[in-house]
C-alpha cells in the first residue's frame, strides 16, 4: 500500500514537463516521413541514386542519435541555491555544468527540475549553450517562489536535441538539495509600526533600564571590584559611606508577535486568511527589526507551542522568518488557547501583537492586562496597514501538504491509500 498525497485544486499545481528518454521532434517526424518516402521510391524504381540518398538519410539519423547521446554523457551538474527565498520575489538559481569528457563538447543542453517545481510559479529550466571538454559553464536562471516552507530539490532532467533537432534525448539525475522559502513580505504602514512601538500605556518609544552609561539613574552602595571612577564622592563624603552612580541604558521596546494559525475548516477561504496572517507577521517582524526594535514570536508548532524570545539583528530576522515559513497545519489550538498559553511567555515591557485570520474582539481584561494589539487579516483595516505585491496569490502560498482539498473533500489529514 502506498500513501497518496492530498489532492489540491487542479489550477494551483505548477505544470511539470518531463520528456521521454528518446523522442522525435516535429522536424524529425517530417524527416523520417521523407526518408520512408525516399525508400519506397528507391524500391519501386530500383534507381541506384535513390538508394544512395535513402542510405545517406538513414546514416544522418543514426549519427544524430549517437551524437545526442554523447552530448549528455559525463556531464555533471552542480546546483548553487540561495540560503533562502521570499514568496513573490524573484530569486536566481545557478547551475554549474561540468563537461568531464576528454574530446567531445556538450552543446544545447536543457535542464529541468522535476521535484521542486511546485515551489515556484513555473518549472525551473536552465539552458546551457556550450561547454568545452574538461571545462565548466555557469548558467543562472530566475524563478518566482509561490509556496512557503522547506522545499527539496532532488530529481532533475537533462535533455538535448543536438545536432540536427531530429532526435530528442533525455536522462534523469538525482542530487539532494533544499531551499527555504519565507512567507510573502509586504510594505507596512508606518502608523501601525508607531502604534506597536510603545511598550507601556504612556506611549514612550524607549525604555530606560539599569546597567548602562547614558543618563543618571540613582546611587547604590559601592562594592569591592567595581570601577572606582563610578564612585559618587560628594554623596560619599556627606554620608560617610562609599556609594557609586548607577546609570541607565536606553533599550528599544519589545514586540511579541502572537500568530494565530487556527483553521476551523479546510476551505480555500480559511487557508487564504491564515496565510495572509502569517505573511503579515513576517512583514511586521521584518520592518520592526529594521527599525531597531526587538521582536519575538509565539505560535502553534509541531510538538506544542513555539516561542522565540525578543531579540534583534539580521540572524534573528532570518530565524523568525524561517519559523514562520515552516508553521504547521493547526486545527486544534484556537485563538483563546494561544492567548492563554502566551501569558507565561510575556516579558516586562513587551507589547503583544495578535495577528489573527478572524475579526475578533479581545476581552477588556486581556487588553488592559497586557496592552494587547489585535491585527486581523479579515478586517478592512489590514488592507491599509499591509500592502503586498498584486502578483502574490495567497490561495497557493501554503506548503503542498497543507493545500485545501479539491471540491471541499475531507477536512482531516487522514491519508487515503491505494494498491500498487
Amino acid at each position: 500500500m502506498a500513501r497518496r498525497r492530498p489532492t489540491p485544486a487542479a489550477d494551483s499545481a505548477t505544470p511539470v514537463r518531463k520528456r521521454p528518454s528518446l523522442d522525435f521532434s516535429l522536424t524529425g517526424l517530417v524527416y523520417c516521413s521523407m526518408m520512408m518516402f525516399m525508400g519506397l521510391a528507391a524500391v519501386n524504381t530500383q534507381a541506384n541514386l535513390l538508394f544512395g540518398v535513402f542510405g545517406l538519410m538513414i546514416g544522418v539519423l543514426l549519427i544524430a542519435g549517437v551524437i545526442s547521446r554523447a552530448v549528455l554523457r559525463r556531464l555533471r551538474v552542480k546546483r548553487m541555491l540561495p540560503e533562502h527565498a521570499v514568496v513573490g520575489k524573484p530569486v536566481t538559481l545557478v547551475y554549474e555544468f561540468s563537461n568531464t569528457k576528454r574530446f567531445w563538447s556538450s552543446l544545447s543542453v536543457t535542464l529541468g527540475e522535476l521535484d521542486a517545481a511546485e515551489a515556484f510559479v513555473k518549472q525551473p529550466f536552465a539552458y546551457m549553450l556550450h561547454a568545452a571538454p574538461r571545462t565548466s559553464a555557469t548558467v543562472p536562471t530566475q524563478v518566482i517562489p509561490k509556496r512557503r516552507g522547506l522545499h527539496v530539490f532532488d530529481r532533475y532532467q537533462l535533455a538535448t536535441s543536438f545536432p540536427f533537432g531530429f532526435i530528442k534525448r533525455a536522462i534523469d539525475r538525482r542530487e539532494h538539495e533544499t531551499v527555504l522559502i519565507f512567507p510573502a513580505i509586504g510594505q507596512v504602514d508606518p502608523k501601525l509600526l508607531a502604534m506597536c512601538q510603545s511598550a507601556d500605556r504612556s506611549g514612550a518609544t524607549m525604555r530606560p533600564r539599569r546597567g548602562g552609561d547614558d543618563e543618571f539613574y540613582g546611587v547604590k552602595e559601592f562594592r569591592h571590584g567595581e570601577n572606582p571612577r563610578a564612585i559618587y564622592w560628594r554623596r560619599s563624603a556627606r554620608t560617610g559611606v562609599l556609594v557609586s552612580k548607577e546609570m541607565t541604558q536606553v533599550s528599544p521596546p519589545k514586540l511579541l508577535l502572537l500568530v494565530d494559525t487556527f483553521l476551523t475548516g479546510r476551505s480555500a477561504a480559511e487557508h487564504i486568511v491564515v496565510e495572509k496572517s502569517i505573511a503579515m507577521a513576517g512583514s511586521l517582524a521584518s520592518h520592526a527589526l529594521e527599525a531597531g526594535l526587538m521582536v519575538g514570536l509565539y505560535a502553534s508548532g509541531d510538538d506544542g507551542w513555539l516561542g522565540i524570545h525578543p531579540n534583534r539583528g539580521k540572524r534573528h530576522r532570518v530565524d523568525l522568518l524561517a519559523h514562520l515559513a515552516q508553521l504547521p497545519l493547526n486545527m486544534t489550538r484556537d485563538t483563546q488557547s494561544l492567548l492563554d498559553a502566551s501569558r507565561e511567555f510575556f516579558h516586562s515591557g513587551a507589547t503583544p501583537i495578535l495577528l489573527t485570520p478572524r475579526d475578533i474582539q479581545v476581552g477588556l481584561t486581556d487588553q488592559s492586562r497586557t496592552n494587547l494589539v489585535v491585527v486581523s487579516a479579515a478586517s478592512a483595516q489590514s488592507e491599509r496597514w499591509f500592502s503586498f505585491d498584486p502578483g502574490i496569490d495567497f490561495s497557493r502560498c501554503m506548503p503542498w501538504n497543507q493545500q485545501p482539498r479539491m471540491n471541499g473533500a475531507a477536512t482531516t489529514d487522514k491519508a487515503s491509500t491505494t494498491a500498487h
